[in-house]
């Protein structure tokens, strides 16, 4: 609430998610050259010149609002790699791919796997604060099943995570404990398995999944129930534009983002104006698929193998949960490939969940790509952003 209050009033509000270091969120604060701090009472050992404690009732005043000024919304990316980016939006770049009136679900009750400060979150909750609905937030330390029982509680009716949220939310039998209406993914590649099991787990709910990046924006939904997206999307004219070149799937629009924040942060668009999203996509019989992110590629004595494509095989096993697929050192190839897996019963026979993963891979993969090794694992671990915490392999979600 405190945010939308600012609007029009703050030059630039920054969103800062909890999992924010304090050595990056001091950089954060020089960059942004921040005044002041607004968070919670206790929160007071920021370096900031003014904190502003922000508590659950906002008085309102009559504050001196240009309409003229467009405030700056800065949002941070996860950081997967190094320091987070810092991301240059306003409030008309974060809605722009919102409908309006009664197209938002009025009286909807929204939630999220997301946190709020993230640009996943922050679209569900501007939904519901457009759209005249509520929202029930999620909680960094709670588990999944007691944030599924309190959503159900709650009669959240819309909700949305990563493919790696819902395959966890699966996991729990509180899944099937709500109903809602509309189920929507985001942020990962939701591949086949997922959208077949959300499917089957909430056969009268509309099921979604959009492509949107904290740069690009919301690019666009796919409602058919199918992996990818239409072919027919790329090069047609519109609000969104969107072209494949080498291979990476590149966004034009409104909703894009205004650039990064900082001098050394670099340009966000290319020559053409549009953002290169680093998603690697392959058209194949008019549909467009996601095979990974180009940052996330394993070199396999000179071949490029990406993680996300033999986790898609991996997953479509009925007695797979979720996988996940990184690479390990290798003195001959430089790497090879190995997977985690998380099956989907506890009294599933491993050894021969083990044989047939192995025969659907070399089935369908490259010989290269088919993984050196499996291993059975309890739990595979969501990283703050919602995404597989591939950096922190071996350590498993309690």
């Amino acid at each position: 609430m405190a945010l939308i209050e600012l609007d029009g009033i703050a030059a630039r509000i920054v969103l800062c998610p909890p999992d924010v270091s304090s050595s990056d969120l001091s950089d954060v604060m020089r960059t942004a050259e921040t005044d002041a701090v607004v968070g919670d009472p206790g929160a007071t050992d920021l370096d900031g010149d003014i904190f502003v404690p922000c508590g659950r009732r906002i008085t309102l005043d009559a504050p001196d609002r240009d309409p003229s000024e467009t405030t700056e919304w800065i949002l941070l990316t996860s950081g997967t790699t190094g320091t987070p980016k810092l991301v240059r939006h306003t409030l008309a770049t974060l809605t722009g791919a919102m409908p309006t009136g009664t197209a938002l679900g009025r009286g909807a009750v929204w939630s999220t796997f997301y946190d709020v400060r993230r640009y996943g979150g922050l679209q569900i909750f501007l939904r519901a604060m457009m759209g005249g609905g509520s929202i029930v937030l999620s909680r960094a330390a709670e588990p999944v099943a007691d944030f599924l029982a309190r959503a159900g509680k709650r009669g959240v009716t819309h909700i949305s995570g990563t493919p790696s949220h819902w395959r966890h939310a699966m996991m729990s039998a509180a899944a099937g404990k709500f109903v809602p209406r509309y189920v929507r993914l985001s942020g990962e590649i939701a591949d086949q398995a997922i959208l077949d099991h959300l499917r089957t787990t909430y056969p009268g709910s509309e099921v979604t999944h959009a492509f949107a990046s904290t740069e690009a924006g919301v690019a666009f939904d796919v409602c058919d129930g199918l992996a990818g997206f239409p072919a027919s999307y790329i090069g047609r004219h519109g609000e969104v534009q969107i072209q494949i070149a080498d291979g990476s799937l590149r966004i034009k629009s409104q909703r894009n983002a205004l650039g990064y924040l900082g001098k050394s942060a670099g340009s966000l668009f290319d020559d053409d104006g549009f953002v290169d999203t680093g998603d690697i996509v392959e058209v194949r019989e008019g549909r467009c698929h996601f095979v990974g992110r180009r940052g996330g590629v394993i070199n396999i004595g000179g071949q490029k193998v990406y993680p996300e494509e033999i986790e898609a095989v991996i997953n479509q096993h009925p007695e797979v949960q979720v996988s996940m697929v990184r690479a390990r050192k290798n003195p001959i190839t430089g790497a090879i490939v190995i997977a985690e897996v998380v099956a989907a019963s506890q009294h599933a026979p491993l050894e021969t969940l083990k044989r047939e993963i192995f025969e659907a891979c070399r089935a369908t993969l490259s010989r290269y790509k088919v993984p050196a090794s499996i291993r059975f694992v309890p739990l595979i671990e969501v990283a703050a952003s919602g995404k597989l915490g591939r950096t922190n392999v071996g350590r498993v979600l309690v």
